[in-house]
């Protein structure tokens, strides 16, 4: 939560502080790193920007990630020029023209406040230095703040490491009681952005198979401020009930830029599979899937057993397949109060000045609208972006306090058919594509 009076000088006192507190060594919980990144080798078709600009990471299972980074005095961290080259592929695979968050729109259970976080509550501003121990094993960037309202500009405030998730994979051998396991392995990229009492991690996790995984996690402090219980049901923080805090939403949104193996012609599909009953002589139930190609404009809503996919244009696997990516939503609380969050996905016709979901600054001309929900209007899709919208209830508990744990909201693209076989695959297994026997 964060100060009801939205004035400039409560917000900048509490980013001072805050401040203030990492320079003396606090740190805010961005997990434990477990591998040191190295520098990857220079390859002639890096990243398309100037070294300082450039994140390139060669994991140690092989894939190697690369892109550029900006700094956007609304968006805050902006990510272009994504691909990845797994193991075993001749050369890189161009992913995204560019990924950014879209809003962060904070609407009270009450009715007398809601923010939107990026246009109208300065997140940019409130970028943070990050302490060493913030970025164990990693690498902090100075960010330079557009316009900043700060006497020095320039914030430690990116951190670029690797980290361990766990088993990748483990299969038992079908000979001499081999197991095959291996441990994946992730680049991050994470910003710590505070509004108000609150503090957002914005991370970005690229994986070795191709996956990645956007996450925004709030945390800091709730606001003493909103003690209220100003929706009439705030939940009691404190001894007894005399503290009320009030409830409220927080609806993230992204925007990826598509441009699979370098094209931003790609195609859309909508995959919806229904469950019959067994009929005579069935065993089972049966299930069928139906793919609706997407040629226009989509407000798209997730539900059992659909999925949407981004199909290149131009590129195939080593089997002749279509790369794509799927996309893999998160868990969500739809708020329905907006016409812009009423939907779990959108996707739109490119169009360079439609960059934030709500509230979008930009002169798109007349009649264009604000809001993503407006500009889905028919369009032929020639060049798709995709918003997605994760939605999350605050309802505080005494457990928020103090400081609050980082409460997680996000969603993740995971490749299909990118590579012809998983890009980890060990070399004794590398043969089993397709229909293959046991070698016993």
């Amino acid at each position: 939560m964060r100060v009801n009076s939205n004035t400039r000088a409560r917000t900048r006192a509490a980013v001072g502080l805050t401040v203030a507190a990492l320079a003396a060594g606090a740190t805010a919980g961005a997990g434990p790193a477990t591998a040191q990144p190295k520098a990857a080798p220079a390859a002639p078709a890096a990243a398309e920007c100037s070294t300082a600009y450039r994140i390139e990471q060669k994991l140690s299972t092989g894939t190697t990630w690369r892109m550029c980074w900006r700094y956007d005095g609304k968006a805050g961290l902006v990510l272009e020029n994504i691909s990845y080259q797994p193991k075993g592929e001749p050369k890189q695979i161009k992913v995204l023209n560019s990924a950014r968050l879209g809003q962060i729109h904070v609407p009270y259970d009450d009715g007398n406040i809601e923010y939107d976080d990026l246009t109208g509550f300065d997140f940019a501003q409130g970028l943070m230095n990050l302490a060493p121990g913030e970025c164990p094993g990693g690498t902090i960037k100075t960010v330079k703040v557009p316009d900043s309202w700060n006497e020095d500009p320039n914030v430690k405030g990116l951190c670029t490491t690797t980290r361990s998730r766990g088993h990748a994979y483990r299969m038992q051998g079908d000979t001499a009681n081999k197991v095959f396991q291996t441990e994946g392995k992730d680049l991050l990229v994470y910003t710590v952005n505070q509004v108000g009492w609150y503090e957002y991690m914005t991370e970005w996790r690229f994986q070795d198979d191709g996956t990645i995984t956007m996450n925004v996690g709030a945390t800091g402090s709730l606001s003493w401020d909103d003690y209220d219980a100003g929706d009439g049901r705030g939940w009691p923080i404190g001894k007894g009930a005399s503290a009320k805090a009030t409830s409220h939403s927080h609806n993230a949104f992204w925007r990826l830029d598509f441009a699979l193996d370098g094209s931003t012609k790609n195609k859309v599909e909508q995959y919806d599979s229904t469950v019959s009953a067994p009929t005579r002589g069935q065993r089972a139930p049966t299930t069928k899937t139906t793919r609706t190609k997407v040629t226009k404009e989509l407000a798209g809503d997730s539900k059992a057993y659909r999925w949407w996919r981004m199909v290149s244009a131009t590129g195939k696997n080593k089997d002749g397949h279509a790369r794509s990516y799927e996309i893999v939503p998160g868990p969500t609380t739809k708020y329905p109060g907006r016409s812009y969050t009423k939907h779990d996905l959108y996707v739109t016709q490119y169009n360079k000045c439609e960059l934030f979901a709500s509230h979008n600054p930009g002169n798109c001309g007349a009649g264009a609208g604000k809001s993503v929900d407006e500009w889905v209007n028919g369009q032929a899709l020639t060049h798709p972006v995709v918003w997605m919208n994760i939605g999350f209830h605050h309802i505080a508990r005494d457990e928020d306090q103090q400081p609050m744990p980082v409460h997680w909201q996000g969603f993740s693209i995971a490749p299909r058919d990118v590579t012809a076989m998983n890009p980890l695959t060990p070399a004794e297994l590398g043969w089993q594509n397709g229909h293959w026997r046991p070698r016993s």
